[in-house]
């Protein structure tokens, strides 16, 4: 029987390089742009590859694949699929977490010193024809006295760091996956969640959405940073409360915000970020340039042929759910 392969959503202009790679091993190819948990699963139904952008992935669509389907993400995170129901069913899993790491270091540097420097407020004030850098900003800290922290230090935040020392920036680090001596080597300073919160100056977050981290920046983790502190998020919507960093941001609590995901993407017109002031807004596009595309494209068409030629996946979804 003809293996069949499908792609249930996706935002690119063509997908003949993964249609070669299924027509190469001898596969169908069939392509949607599914939006909802129903239209997923009516997609998948029977498929032996699956691949999916930002389409939700019930436990009814993954069980509806053929026996020994593998399930491919385009993309770094993978909390839009039911991971539990995948490793229930045993389904393989396949990610691609390499593909982007310059453009999302590049996009959350550019976010952090932009905030750092106050950009938002600066604009704004030219915008309103106050020409006062003290009455727009009255506060901005010199580099050398800045500590950025960051929750989670994985490839891309490392990334990040390395984009940011030049500045003479102190940095301080969260990552229970790293050692002291690791932390030491990047010029950087271990810290527990809290002291790091409470402390920096600027909080970058570069974690996976779990539920343990779910909300880890809320309305009380908001209220423990500093006054004057800022926030910078391009890893996972669901990391913030949006609700409470708005009210933050409103207060003057939180004196800036830079986000790239959100929540719920497109971002909602009534979310109360669109009218929080001094917030820095782009829509999930951290990831993207014409490299990283034709990277991401080539590494899930070479995915879509490992799986049917028997072949491990080259990056599977950890095991750490």
């Amino acid at each position: 029987m003809v293996k069949r392969v499908v792609v249930t959503d996706s935002n690119f202009a063509t997908l003949e390089v993964e249609r070669a790679a299924a027509e190469r091993c001898g596969a169908s190819f069939a392509s949607y742009q599914c939006s909802t948990e129903d239209a997923v699963a009516k997609a998948l139904a029977g498929a032996d590859v699956g691949v999916v952008q930002f389409a939700p992935v019930s436990a009814a669509a993954i069980a509806g694949m053929a026996p020994g389907a593998r399930l491919i993400r385009y993309g770094v995170g993978y909390d839009n699929i039911d991971i539990a129901a995948a490793r229930q069913s045993g389904r393989d899993l396949a990610y691609v977490p390499d593909y982007c790491t310059d453009e999302v270091a590049d996009h959350t540097a550019t976010m952090s010193l932009a905030l750092l420097r106050r950009l938002p407020a600066l604009d704004a004030s030219v915008r309103r024809s106050v020409w006062s850098v003290l009455e727009a900003a009255p506060s901005i800290r010199a580099s050398g006295d800045v500590l950025v922290g960051f929750l989670g230090l994985g490839r891309i935040g490392r990334a990040t760091l390395s984009r940011l020392a030049p500045f003479g920036l102190r940095f301080a680090v969260h990552d229970p996956m790293l050692s002291q001596e690791d932390v030491e080597q990047l010029g950087a300073t271990m810290m527990d969640r809290n002291t790091l919160i409470a402390s920096v100056d600027l909080l970058i977050l570069h974690l996976p959405l779990t539920i343990d981290s779910h909300h880890v920046i809320d309305a009380g983790s908001l209220a423990a940073m500093r006054q004057g502190s800022a926030i910078v998020n391009t890893a996972r919507g669901g990391l913030i409360d949006e609700d409470a960093l708005a009210v933050a941001l409103i207060s003057g609590r939180i004196a800036g915000a830079a986000l790239d995901v959100f929540e719920t993407e497109p971002l909602g017109a009534t979310s109360p970020l669109r009218q929080a002031p001094n917030i820095i807004l782009t829509p999930h596009a951290a990831w993207y340039s014409d490299t990283a595309v034709t990277r991401l494209q080539s590494l899930v068409a070479d995915e879509i042929a490992r799986a049917l030629s028997g072949a491990p996946p080259r990056r599977p979804v950890p095991n750490h759910q």
